[in-house]
């Protein structure tokens, strides 16, 4: 009897019910609620995960042309929903979703991503207070980025112009929202900070949602900020409104119009100041003004203006005194260094030989010229010579007598 029973091969079992659950129209859009497990961001690109619930579990994939399109990169514990179609991996006979769209179930992706990106740049320090640069206190020329048609842009020439009317603004044109934005905007920062045309920077929109302020939380803007070798003023939105540009800015502004009163004094305040500096300068002046009329008075009632012929002869009777007090100690100093000075040439005197031969003693020399220090240094018939104190005397030996009385 044959057997009627139809057999599979493994292969030919996955792929028939790979063909099942693709053709099922239930399944081919689906969209699943869960939480993600055992998230895996592969080199390829491609997103490898789990979505579960309470009491089970599907295996998902996202291939790289739908994950290069998140605006965040999800996490393990995330709650999403993801939507895609239902089918089965032949080779390991398991059912999975191939995920297209992933978004956060309860707080929306450009959230998420924000909340990421900061706390990544925050980590690398580009928020650090302790690199905030100071803002200039009278900036001559300010440098503005943001819509040449836009509210923010007549704000803060208005509050400028009110304000600090001497200091110029100097406008760089730029989209502030879309796709296109933040490279406009990155191009300003370094348009100013190439040219140094400007003693501050103030960039920055009217409000809006997070979709419209998103170009002010590009990474590639931040870090322009962040590196800004001129101080640079956020005014991104509204009062509420934060944008990651705000951190990584010297300065925060909750809007364009208050970006513009920081980067400025008041004038009426200068006003003031102006004229405190001004009262105490006339104080000042007072006093020294003062303080000259009485020296000039004191002078006037000074004896070398009431009575010069006195004052004069007084002075002359002080230098008199002082001209003996010089000339006496003048004396004794040289006579002081003439005893010194006699009593070292009598020194010197007594060292002297030609004091020595004065008093009637000679010195003997030999032929050489070398002193005759005893009788043992000549020889009978040897020529000497005998210095005197007023000549010379050459003669021969023709006898010694040492010391001992012997002859030799």
């Amino acid at each position: 009897m044959a057997d009627e029973r139809q057999v599979f091969t493994v292969t030919a079992l996955n792929e028939y019910i790979k063909l099942k659950l693709e053709t099922d129209e239930a399944l081919m859009r689906v969209f699943i609620r869960g939480e993600i497990s055992n998230f895996t961001n592969h080199k390829s690109g491609h997103f490898y995960f789990t979505v579960k619930d309470e009491t089970s579990r599907i295996a998902a994939v996202m291939f790289r042309s739908s994950a290069s399109k998140l605006a965040f990169i999800p996490e393990n514990g995330m709650k999403v929903i993801v939507g895609g179609r239902v089918s089965a991996y032949v080779r390991d006979g398991q059912y999975q979703i191939y995920v297209d769209t992933l978004e956060p179930d309860g707080v929306g992706a450009l959230y998420i991503a924000y909340e990421q990106l900061k706390a990544k740049l925050g980590a690398e320090g580009l928020f650090d207070e302790a690199k905030k640069k100071p803002l200039p206190r009278y900036p001559m020329r300010i440098g503005v980025i943001t819509s040449p048609t836009g509210a923010a842009i007549r704000d803060i020439i208005n509050i400028l112009g009110r304000r600090f009317p001497i200091a110029e603004v100097v406008l760089y044109p730029s989209l502030v929202q879309g796709e296109s934005a933040a490279p406009q905007l990155i191009e300003g920062l370094r348009y100013f900070n190439e040219k140094k045309n400007v003693n501050v920077i103030i960039i920055g929109r009217g409000g809006g949602s997070l979709e419209d302020l998103w170009a002010f939380n590009s990474e590639a803007l931040v870090r322009e900020v962040a590196a800004s070798e001129l101080p640079v003023i956020s005014a991104v939105g509204h009062e509420i409104d934060f944008t990651l540009c705000d951190f990584a800015a010297d300065r925060r502004a909750p809007t364009p119009s208050a970006a513009a009163e920081l980067a400025v004094p008041e004038r009426y305040e200068l006003k003031r100041k102006l004229g405190n500096v001004t009262a105490r300068l006339e104080l000042l002046e007072g006093k020294k003004l003062e303080l000259l009329r009485s020296t000039l008075e004191r002078m006037k009632k000074s004896r070398a203006l009431t009575d010069p012929r006195n004052f004069i002869d007084d002075k002359r009777m002080a230098l008199g005194v002082a001209e003996d007090k010089l000339y006496n100690r003048i004396t004794f100093l040289l006579e002081r260094k003439k005893s010194a000075l006699a009593g070292k040439t009598a020194k010197l005197d007594a060292m002297n030989p030609l004091s020595v031969l004065s008093r009637g003693y000679g010195a003997a020399f030999a032929p050489d010229g070398t002193v005759i220090r005893s009788a043992a240094q000549v020889e009978k018939g040897s020529d000497i010579s005998l210095m005197l104190s007023d000549g010379t005397v050459r003669a021969t030996v023709c006898d010694i007598v040492m010391n001992e009385k012997e002859k030799i």
